[in-house]
């Protein structure tokens, strides 16, 4: 018996040094932090990188009895578009919403001021699925945001229409709130196939589009439901539109580049920027605050919504160039028509998850949805939620002034 148990000893002691003996295998050093190329960033590959931190070697020994893993389980990817959505999945952010119905109607437009400044901040805004803000004239933007998935009991201040909202409620066959329009823009809207889903102030009275007055400001607003039934009221033929286009995935795509702070300059007085928040994985919006001589000059604050009191952001931001043109300046720059051409196909730059892409914004027909591709022709995938558009002109400057920082300074021929 004794000469057995020394036996079993000597095994032992075997085995322990040819595991004290074992070579230990060195961690993969971490991969050199990537540097932010100019401006645009450059085409989507189908490679993705490695991780840049080797996992540490486990310290904990085996337990004698299996357990469930530690590893947090990885969701599925979730994907819809460019067409088939499901019936309650909407097809301007790839979500399902809350109350199918709201999809069985129109979306609903309006037009929403920014200046003056004391009107600010805007209602509803973040309510939106979608939101263009663009160039009006005289060195000012307005917002024009979509409704869709859901509704917002107070928009506005709402303002006059531009020649580019025709585009935006022809593609998203929508109803338009506005305050009017200048005489030769309200003559081209007017004379369209959708003339009769143009709400102008004076067209009912509240609702669906009432005044506020906060401060003695006397301000415009409307109930994107009370519109939606006023619509429906007058014999407007107000069901579901094929909204199709747009693509959406919860993987982001390879091939992007860390930017993770964009501004966008329109002029003197009109600049925001969009900052990438981790926590939240979202665009944080923040906006002018004063006049502006140049960039070194900019001051901006957190925008936020009246409605919401909290601080605008987005999941996507997309910039896109289109062709501008004067159609009217007046010799003392008093007044301006601007003309912008939002058909065929165009550059753009796509942000989501912190990450630029190079892509291409496209609109075939007369009455598509825009939506992007990267430059090989395959379908870019917006990160479902919502998106803003910055609409900029083809001759816009855009500049890298810093890593991960995107400037885009506005132009037009």
């Amino acid at each position: 018996m004794r000469k057995t148990l020394l036996a079993v000893a000597l095994l032992v002691l075997l085995a322990s040094a040819c595991l004290l003996g074992a070579p230990q295998e060195n961690p993969a050093p971490a991969a050199p932090a990537s540097e932010t190329p100019l401006p645009p960033p450059p085409q989507a590959t189908n490679t993705i990188p490695p991780s840049e931190t080797p996992l540490p070697p486990s310290e904990t020994p085996l337990p004698d009895t299996p357990t469930p893993s530690a590893v947090p389980t990885v969701a599925p990817p979730v994907a819809y578009g460019p067409d088939n959505f499901p019936p309650n999945v909407n097809p301007l952010t790839g979500l399902p919403v809350a109350d199918p119905q709201k999809l069985e109607r129109r979306p609903l437009g309006a037009k929403i001021e920014m200046f003056p400044r004391m009107h600010r901040p805007p209602w509803g805004v973040a309510m939106a699925d979608i939101v263009y803000d663009y160039y009006q004239n005289n060195g000012m933007t307005r917002f024009h945001p979509i409704f869709y998935g859901q509704d917002a009991e107070t928009v506005g201040p709402i303002r006059s229409a531009r020649l580019l909202d025709g585009p935006i409620v022809r593609q998203y066959k929508s109803i338009l709130a506005f305050g009017s329009a200048d005489k030769r823009i309200l003559s081209k809207l007017l004379n369209t196939e959708y003339y009769d889903r143009l709400i102008m102030e004076g067209a009912q009275n509240c609702p669906p589009m009432c005044r506020v007055d906060p401060n003695g400001a006397n301000l415009l607003t409307t109930n994107t439901a009370e519109l939606s039934k006023y619509v429906t009221a007058k014999g407007i033929p107000n069901g579901r539109q094929n909204l199709n286009g747009m693509s959406f995935n919860t993987v982001t795509p390879a091939g992007g580049q860390p930017f993770t702070q964009m501004f966008m300059r329109y002029s003197i007085s009109a600049y925001n920027r969009w900052d990438y928040d981790p926590a939240s994985q979202r665009y944080l919006r923040f906006q002018d605050t004063q006049e502006a001589a140049d960039a070194k000059s900019e001051v901006v604050a957190p925008l936020t919504d009246r409605l919401t009191n909290q601080q605008i952001s987005t999941d996507n931001v997309v910039v896109l160039f289109l062709n501008h043109k004067f159609l009217y300046k007046s010799n003392s720059g008093n007044s301006e028509i601007v003309e912008y051409q939002f058909d065929g196909s165009g550059d753009a730059i796509a942000f989501r998850d912190g990450q630029a892409f190079q892509v291409k914004w496209n609109r075939p027909k007369f009455d598509s949805v825009v939506y992007l591709t990267f430059p090989d022709g395959t379908p870019y995938p917006y990160k479902p939620g919502t998106t803003w558009y910055e609409v900029m002109g083809t001759s816009s400057k855009t500049e890298n002034p810093g890593p991960g920082i995107y400037r885009v300074t506005f132009s037009i021929p």
